[in-house]
């Protein structure tokens, strides 16, 4: 006979004034602060018994202070985090990934798939399919690269103490990152005008995923930023060297990009690839835990 169900747990008045007073267990706080991740009334009813505490002006001038020195500016009424909230959960994911879709970034897609498209339709330039898939498995690194570390990061100590910074927090910002990449520039590449033996227009999300996972591996030793910069520089050099001596019979490029992303043989070596980079950040995953040191 199936054991029923137990009620779902809740954080107790009790249980958030012990932990706004520093007087709950060490596994009771864990629970705690993972729960509330999930759950916005726990959220709010354990915010509010910190705020009522005796740290709570103290917590709320240090967030003041920090929140100035970012350059962030609360709007009037601004809306919290707080029980009940309809937008509480919503607000917590964008400030997980908000950090992988603002700056500059995002801008530089736009201005990579806008060039493509002015060179394709307004200077009758045959390789813009080539070059745009070229640059398409990198653009995801340099996504990751400005979303996450010290260097990109303006609250980066405070979020990789939490219980859901490291890997995790790392792993929903390049989410976020390939959200943004994957139908864009494919859907680019899709409408560029079609040459023939070219590689499809989505070819290139093998090699991107693999080259992804590799940044996020190497970044467990080296950091991210620096991890991004070696193998998207890597790439650049591997691809476009041999685009740019690419003979006059073959405009388009498609015999150059053919060995990198066409056939069973190159998509499968990518998969691989992938799934190697995989199993080796699940063996780091503990080395994001700590900060960063360069």
């Amino acid at each position: 006979m199936t054991s029923p169900t137990p009620p779902p747990w809740h954080v107790s008045d009790a249980l958030a004034l012990r932990y706004a007073e520093g007087a709950a267990p060490e596994t009771d706080a864990w629970s705690l602060e993972k729960h509330v991740e999930s759950c916005s009334p726990c959220a709010g009813r354990v915010s509010a018994a910190v705020r009522a505490g005796a740290a709570g002006p103290a917590l709320a001038a240090v967030r003041a202070e920090l929140l100035a020195a970012v350059g962030h500016r609360p709007a009037p009424a601004a809306a919290s985090l707080s029980a009940g909230h309809p937008l509480g959960r919503g607000a917590r994911l964008w400030w997980a990934a908000g950090p992988a879709l603002r700056g500059s970034w995002v801008v530089a897609v736009a201005l990579v798939l806008g060039g493509a498209f002015a060179l394709a339709y307004g200077a009758g330039f045959q390789g813009a399919r080539s070059w745009l898939l070229a640059a398409s498995p990198v653009l995801p690194l340099a996504g990751v690269a400005v979303s996450y570390g010290r260097h990109a990061d303006p609250l980066y100590e405070i979020t990789a103490a939490t219980p859901s910074g490291g890997l995790r927090l790392l792993l929903t910002r390049t989410a976020a990152v390939l959200a943004v990449c994957v139908p864009l520039l494919t859907a680019g590449g899709a409408l560029l005008p079609p040459v023939a033996g070219f590689p499809g227009a989505a070819a290139w999300l093998l090699p991107g995923l693999a080259l992804t996972l590799a940044t996020l591996a190497l970044g467990s030793f080296v950091g991210c930023r620096a991890a991004a910069a070696t193998l998207a520089g890597g790439w650049l050099l591997a691809v476009t060297g041999p685009l740019l001596g690419q003979p006059a019979t073959d405009p388009g490029g498609a015999a150059v990009l053919t060995r990198y992303f066409s056939g069973p043989v190159a998509q499968g070596s990518w998969a691989a690839a992938a799934l190697a980079c995989a199993a080796l950040l699940v063996l780091r995953r503990r080395s994001f835990d700590h900060l960063e040191t360069r």
